[in-house]
């Protein structure tokens, strides 16, 4: 269904028990993080947020889309992937052969609700321009300043309106904001984005970019900013589609620029390609990490429009699960389809786990034909669209639950065997992956853990050899010195993964430490070595995936070693520690993980009673804080 406005979401998520009305005043700067931080790491992400009292004319909606059931309303659907399945039927449609006059007559309607999605231009003001200011001042808006160490305050769902100067096609993308002052701010367009395209172009026209940026609106104008399109599609025509009801569009007040009508607040502007790049962040980013400064255009204001009862809609982005890993969810389920039809139509399923934060980790399911078609799907997803941002990919038949990683573990100890089936590649990573070896360039790592055919047969391990061989399980007992803990418990259910936590001053020895640990262990079950920090609980499985999936380039950090006494056997071994200069040749500064601050813990735990919130639920950054090191959003060199 479409939404008219912003305003009627918020009731419908009222109606269905899905929104929670904050009356007491609560400070944009960090409170509003934080407490949006506990209510969205609840079971299946708790609730939206309506905060009231915000020091500003406008209330600030947020975790709007933080769950599966929220997606789903916002996008008219009771699963999302439902989505999936209108796209594939729609396109079969299209494109089933029409020999006879009655066939070529049954696509008139077709071809008619197809045209209702395209957007249109009113030629009118719109309701998003009920106020205009001239004169504009961002400090009436309610920005918010998200974690202790970012570089001022940000505006986080920000739909950046551009236009390619060349053919005249709009973008929609997503892309933070950082407030400098009252008329400026950053605007992050990453190397890799539309957005960075167009400034390249209009830079080379020697011109300024005209652009607008929308807050509010219809939820879906919120989603399709952030999806995976194509240059050639225009986000308003997924909306319109996703909502079955074109948008309307109006030009802004200052800007050769459209916007929705219906969006709550316009900030127009322009972006002069000439100007030097400003310093920007740093900013707690979705990675769980720090994104440090760096250097990206200024954006500068030339008018604020709004409803008169506007509402401001805001995120924050840290260790998952957050709201941002169910957009992420609704992007894996609705792409599915386009995915399996324009590029690989083996292709099952997929799934973006939140620990591997959108980039670091996919598993996909195929159905294998032929050998070496692992590795074509490797190769292809690696080259599709965001997907080349991927930084870990695992393939499997299409009999596993890719879900259920329990049997996950199983299947690939039974059909992975690290000395043929691990491949690394090199090419394009998310530019706020901080362990790449250089920014936005590293390594990659497939593993190929779906059933061989004779070409691809090899040396197996026998059945005998996967049963268990250790006597007992052994938390934390090691002699290897340089090991603070041990989990093999993976090892009792039949999954061949061992975690190991190596004391600071022994990382510089991790691969002498690996290769006596296995010794130790004498397991020809094995599969995989994963080393972390010695602060990581080697026994939380999803604080493991999360931190050691940031933490490796996997050309760099990634080894096959032999497997103890099994000579015949290889191990992969991941070096999931943090980096400093000088290390592997390293020579990029690292990220602090991201977490509150007390004193702004004790204030949100002193006003949780009056927030109609229920019992106080602690802060996720207690269980964090023993990862944040010395230093800044930049862990000190000497840490």
């Amino acid at each position: 269904m479409a939404f008219k406005d912003l305003q009627e979401f918020i009731h419908a998520l009222e109606q269905n028990n899905e929104l929670v009305r904050i009356r007491q005043p609560v400070d944009p700067v960090l409170e509003m993080a934080e407490i949006t931080d506990r209510i969205s790491k609840q079971p299946g992400g708790g609730k939206a947020l309506l905060f009231e009292q915000t020091g500003s004319a406008f209330p600030v909606l947020m975790n709007a889309l933080g769950s599966e059931k929220r997606m789903c309303l916002a996008l008219g659907v009771d699963h999302l992937d439902d989505i999936g399945g209108e796209i594939n039927q729609l396109l079969k449609d299209v494109s089933a052969p029409k020999n006879q006059l009655k066939d070529k007559l049954r696509m008139l309607p077709l071809l008619s609700q197809i045209s209702s999605w395209m957007p249109r231009i009113t030629g009118k003001k719109g309701p998003c321009q009920e106020v205009v200011i001239t004169k504009p001042d961002l400090n009436i808006l309610p920005v918010l300043k998200c974690w202790p160490e970012d570089g001022g305050r940000f505006i986080t769902l920000p739909m950046v309106h551009t236009l390619d100067p060349e053919t005249g096609n709009r973008n929609v993308g997503m892309y933070r904001m950082q407030v400098y002052d009252a008329q400026t701010t950053g605007m992050h367009w990453h190397r890799h984005k539309v957005g960075a395209r167009h400034y390249q172009l209009y830079k080379d026209l020697n011109q300024r970019i005209p652009l607008a940026v929308a807050l509010g609106g219809d939820p879906v104008y919120t989603y399709v900013a952030t999806a995976p399109l194509p240059d050639q599609i225009d986000e308003y025509m997924l909306a319109g589609f996703l909502r079955k009801r074109r948008v309307d569009l109006v030009k802004c007040v200052t800007q050769d620029v459209e916007v929705p009508a219906d969006a709550d607040i316009i900030i127009e502007g322009y972006v002069d390609p000439n100007e030097p790049l400003a310093e920007e962040g740093p900013f707690g980013d979705h990675t769980g990490f720090y994104s440090l400064i760096d250097h990206y255009p200024k954006f500068h204001v030339t008018c604020v429009t709004h409803r008169k009862n506007a509402v401001y809609p805001a995120t924050i982005v840290g260790i998952p699960p957050m709201e941002d890993a169910y957009i992420a969810k609704a992007t894996e389920r609705i792409f599915l389809v386009p995915l399996q039809l324009s590029v690989l139509p083996e292709l099952k399923d997929m799934h973006l786990p939140f620990e591997g934060v959108a980039h670091n980790l996919t598993i996909v399911k195929i159905r294998k034909t032929y050998p070496g078609q692992a590795q074509k799907v490797m190769n292809a997803l690696w080259g599709a669209g965001q997907m080349m941002l991927n930084k870990i990919l695992v393939v499997v038949d299409e009999e596993v639950d890719i879900f259920d990683y329990f049997s996950l573990g199983q299947y690939l100890t039974n059909h992975y065997i690290p000395e043929t089936d691990t491949y690394f590649n090199r090419g394009p990573l998310d530019v706020l992956d901080h362990a790449a070896q250089k920014m936005g360039f590293g390594g990659k790592l497939g593993l190929d853990a779906t059933r061989k055919w004779p070409e691809e047969q090899h040396e197996t391990v026998s059945s005998s050899a996967i049963q268990n061989t250790i006597d007992e399980p052994r938390y934390g007992k090691s002699q290897v010195s340089g090991i603070g803990a041990v989990n093999t418990q993976l090892l009792e259910y039949g999954i061949g993964c061992i975690i190991a936590s190596v004391h600071d001053d022994s990382i510089p020895k991790i691969k002498n430490i690996a290769t006596r640990l296995l010794d130790e262990v004498r397991s020809p079950k094995i599969r995989i070595l994963m080393l972390v920090n010695e602060e990581l609980n080697v026994e939380d499985l999803g604080l493991v995936m999360w931190v050691g999936a940031n933490n490796i380039d996997p050309q760099r950090d990634c080894e096959l070693l032999q497997n103890g006494p099994y000579t015949e056997n290889k191990v992969l071994v991941i070096d999931g520690t943090r980096k400093k200069r000088g290390d592997k040749n390293f020579q990029r500064d690292w990220p602090n993980v991201i977490v509150m601050d007390e004193n702004t813990i004790r204030n949100v735990d002193t006003k949780w009673p009056q927030l109609g919130l229920g019992d106080l639920l602690p802060s996720p950054s207690h269980r964090y804080m023993s990862l944040k090191k010395k230093g800044g959003a930049a862990i000190d060199p000497q840490e």
